[in-house]
């Protein structure tokens, strides 16, 4: 048997983005309190992601929405990191407020935030070890915030596009006009 590489090229990627899900799901939490939620973006919901992208883009004129959007396209799956919002308790005030019950509705508790970035740091170096290009995409993140690809109530989305290709799509970009 005989296995051309670029017919397999999506197969790979996936296996890729399921070890960088077990990579960003076994990173340390805050006081060993998982709140992370991960899942993996393909086929058609990458599409209905880049649209979600582009229907921010004309909302709110970030033109950047629309770049990364055709990037999302050229992905072979998006990886989604976020959390629930849960107060651990501890009346760091590293959020900005004295103590935990302080808070304003809405502010994110800082070691939510932490453990996002800790899991998004673990995924990424997981497709680096595997040399998949990657790139952390907020603009992605808050498009499938907003169409709760995520369980509901996840905040601080970020997205990691994966791709296989001779050629890293998600760099050396040209910015996009509004259409």
């Amino acid at each position: 048997m005989i296995l051309n590489e670029r017919n397999i090229r999506h197969e790979q990627a996936l296996n890729v983005a399921r070890q960088m899900m077990t990579a960003a799901r076994t990173a340390p939490k805050g006081k060993g309190i998982d709140v992370v939620e991960i899942a993996l973006v393909t086929d058609d919901d990458l599409s209905r992601l880049a649209e979600e992208m582009r229907r921010v883009a004309n909302e709110t004129g970030m033109k950047f929405f629309l770049r990364d959007a055709d990037n999302i396209m050229q992905a072979e799956c998006v990886l989604l990191i976020g959390t629930r919002e849960q107060t651990q308790g501890l009346n760091c005030g590293h959020c900005g407020f004295s103590a935990c019950a302080a808070r304003t509705t809405g502010v994110p508790c800082a070691l939510n935030t932490v453990d996002v970035g800790i899991a998004v740091g673990s995924a990424c170096a997981t497709a680096a070890d595997h040399r998949a290009d990657t790139r952390v995409m907020f603009s992605a993140g808050l498009a499938a915030q907003r169409l709760n690809m995520l369980p509901e109530g996840s905040k601080m989305v970020l997205a990691i596009p994966v791709s296989i290709s001779s050629k890293n799509p998600f760099f050396d970009r040209k910015p996009k006009e509004t259409k």
